[in-house]
């Protein structure tokens, strides 16, 4: 595969262009890749601040007590939307549902084992250990076998 990179004068001319003879799995997650790379979204922190982040800094989405918090690299913000809407919004990035409370970014998937009962243990690249739910095992399985 060629890859080239053209420095150019204008930020608004900015653009990729992937030219390829077949659309792979592999075409597909370099498009969702790049495009994941402009994502931002707004959250509050623990303090009541408003701030914008990357989707790309986000490890995963967890709802608690109705709330839903997006789990950065280092902080953690409360966001206005519903858990299944983060889910469905950002499928496309690898976001997939691991329990009936968490959406996790599969880019930032360090491991898998196995816990009690069916279930699995998801090793994030932080460091943090989420538990995915018999329900999800089977689906979460196949995507990271088949690769992402």
């Amino acid at each position: 595969m060629k890859v080239s990179i053209r420095k150019i004068t204008r930020k608004e001319e900015e653009q990729v262009v992937i030219e390829c003879v077949e659309i792979t799995p592999e075409i597909r997650d370099i498009h969702s890749y790049i495009t994941a790379k402009g994502i931002e979204l707004s959250g509050t922190t623990d303090d009541q601040h408003m701030q914008r982040f990357r989707l790309e800094d986000v490890h995963y989405f967890e709802a608690v007590d109705e709330k839903v918090f997006a789990c950065a690299d280092k902080q953690v913000y409360e966001i206005k939307m519903r858990l299944y809407e983060a889910e469905t919004a950002y499928r496309e990035y690898h976001f997939v549902r691991c329990s009936k409370s968490v959406v996790l970014n599969l880019m930032k998937l360090d491991s898998i084992s196995p816990a009690l009962n069916g279930r699995f243990f998801a090793h994030m690249k932080n460091g943090e250990k989420l538990m995915i739910s018999r329900q999800y095992a089977g689906v979460l399985k196949q995507i990271v076998m088949e690769g992402i």
